[in-house]
Parts: structure tokens; sequence; C-alpha cells
């Protein structure tokens, strides 16, 4: 029997788009290719998620693979590429929805140190009963660890746990430890016939 929900959070609950931030603080299109490879592509992204390196801490190793003229336009988008965080249309009703079917809701996420900063846009992480985030734990989705951590950490069983990711790798290793899973693709409404 399902008694937990599990959410990823980018994509989920709020949006992740890189091409928002591009679009706002790029003045040429060979600036934003040029960003969106080295700043959002490249190995620093998932070092914040891996809690390697602070959001703050990216610019200095990007800035040495993008020409000076670019630098103003990087340092925009590594100080506000979080303006694209907003949340998902229906995700707040339908968590709603699945606390008031008796469930318990927990947010296991890929993220950086600025997820407590930005995720209050969508909820108080203290509305769930429990929140994981792979920079605060230093380990990072699809690794298996993180998610014996949530079930370690909250007292979970796999079998009583379902979770939500928009990425298939992710809710395969999920799947592995016992977790029934469901690739989300911005509809909540198979969701809602399967858990509401």
């Amino acid at each position: 029997m399902i008694r937990n929900i599990v959410f990823d959070m980018g994509n989920v609950l709020l949006t992740f788009d890189p091409e928002v931030p591009l679009a706002r603080f790029c003045h040429s299109e060979e600036a934003k290719d040029l960003i969106r490879k080295e700043l959002f592509q490249g190995p620093e992204w998932i070092m914040g998620d891996q809690g390697i390196l602070r959001n703050d801490e990216r610019y200095e190793p990007v800035s040495r693979r993008v020409p000076a003229v670019y630098h103003r336009e990087l340092a925009d988008c590594v100080n506000h590429w979080d303006i694209c965080m907003k949340p998902v249309p229906g995700a707040l009703s339908f968590c709603q929805n699945c606390k008031d079917k008796g469930y318990h809701i927990y947010v296991l996420s890929n993220a950086d140190n600025t997820f407590h900063d930005y995720f209050p846009r969508f909820a108080e992480e203290s509305w769930f009963n429990g929140v994981i985030v792979s920079s605060d734990v230093r380990m990072i989705k699809p690794d298996p660890a993180i998610y014996s951590h949530l079930l370690k950490t909250f007292s979970l069983q796999p079998k009583e746990c379902f979770f939500i990711d928009d990425r298939a790798e992710n809710v395969k290793s999920a799947a592995d430890l016992g977790m029934q899973g469901f690739v989300f693709q911005g509809d909540f409404a198979p969701l809602r016939e399967l858990l509401i």
C-alpha cells in the first residue's frame, strides 16, 4: 500500500528552464550558446548539485572558459538563474490533494545550495513531511545512496513509496530499491488517476 509520495523538485514542482535567464541576460545568440554550454551544461553545474561548489563559487571557474566580453552576462546568469524557478501548473493543488488523501509527501531533489532560498516560491519546506537536497547530503540522483538516505532518514519502507521525477534514470534507481515510480511529463492527470 502506498503511504508516501516522493517528489522531485525541478520540472515537477518548480520549473527549471535555463533558456529563461539566457533570454533575459544575454544580448546575442553567441553569448547564449557559450553560457548555456559552459555554465548550465558545464561540470560546475553538477558540482553545485553535489555540494562541491556553492552557486556563488561557479562564476570564477566558468569565466575562464568564456571571453571577457561576456563576463557581465555570465555573472547575471550565475547570480539570477533562478528567475526561471516558478511553480509548475497544477503541482500545488496535486500536492494538497495527496495530503488530503492521507499520503505523507516528501521532496528528493538534485539542487545546489540556493534551493532553500527559492523553494518557498512553491511552499514552505515545513509543509512537507521531509525534504532531502543533494547538495546538503553530498549525494546525487540517480545514485542509489541518496534514495537509501531518504528512506533511512524518515524511516520509510520502499514498497510504501511512490516516486515522481521527470528523468527516467532517476525513477529507475528508485524502482531498483523497491519504490514504485512515474516519469513526469508535465501532466498531473495520470497521477491523479493512479493516486487520488
